[in-house]
């Protein structure tokens, strides 16, 4: 089913506050009729700096935005995202974070597990997208983090892509604009398109600001070095 706003397709976008998703946004923006921003709050440390980054962006994208509570989620198993008693893992020197180790280790990847997380988010985004009429849901997987998470992969998109075949009546299918992009694929397409970035928030810490010491602050901060923009942005976020 077209829109009837010059007859693009109709999405919703999940939008954390990150890069990632903001990016995945930004793309999917010219092709799609974006109905509805949806933010969760699963417990995670980070949710009120997530939540006000991603109103920002929100309404820069002109996208009403929903936010759902999701904070069972994090209360069902224990992990240093959603668990204030647990260390939070730190790219240190030797870390894999580090420029020259790419790759999170396995150890990191289990302490920041959160179970089935990423499916619960999209099956709830795929609930607003059947009843919004809506043909794709929206979501900023990325190549970085499905070598760590195999539910930012490929083959999981594929895998949620058929299950909606059989759990909607409309069939709304999961897009990923930024699924074979790196982060600093992404912060060098946000310069080209002229992009703001001072409103995203990537830490897996409380905030208000970046830590600049957990893992995803590790992998942003090397994008920003890598894409030549960490003077520009890093400071201000």
């Amino acid at each position: 089913m077209a829109s009837e706003c010059g007859g693009r397709r109709r999405a919703v976008v999940l939008l954390s506050g990150g890069l990632d998703s903001l990016i995945a946004a930004h793309l999917a923006a010219p092709d799609y009729d974006l109905q509805l921003a949806i933010t969760c709050d699963y417990g995670q440390r980070a949710a009120v700096a997530e939540l006000a980054a991603a109103g920002h962006q929100a309404a820069r994208l002109n996208i009403p935005r929903q936010q759902v509570n999701l904070r069972w989620l994090g209360r069902m198993a224990s992990n240093a995202l959603t668990d204030l008693s647990k260390p939070m893992p730190h790219a240190g020197k030797d870390s894999p974070n580090s420029p020259d180790h790419p790759a999170c280790t396995s150890c990191h990847a289990a302490q920041l597990w959160v179970p089935n997380r990423n499916a619960v988010l999209l099956m709830v985004a795929a609930a607003y997208a059947e009843a919004l009429e809506c043909e794709a849901i929206v979501a900023g997987f990325n190549r970085e983090e499905a070598a760590l998470f195999s539910d930012n992969s490929p083959e999981f998109v594929a895998a949620v892509n058929q299950l909606l075949q059989h759990s909607t009546r409309q069939h709304p299918s999961v897009i990923s604009p930024t699924l074979h992009m790196t982060k600093t694929d992404m912060l060098q397409l946000a310069q080209r398109d002229h992009v703001m970035l001072d409103c995203i928030y990537s830490c897996y810490e409380a905030g208000p600001r970046h830590c600049w010491q957990c893992e995803s602050c590790a992998r942003l901060k090397r994008a920003l070095l890598e894409a030549n923009c960490w003077e520009s942005v890093g400071p201000h976020i």
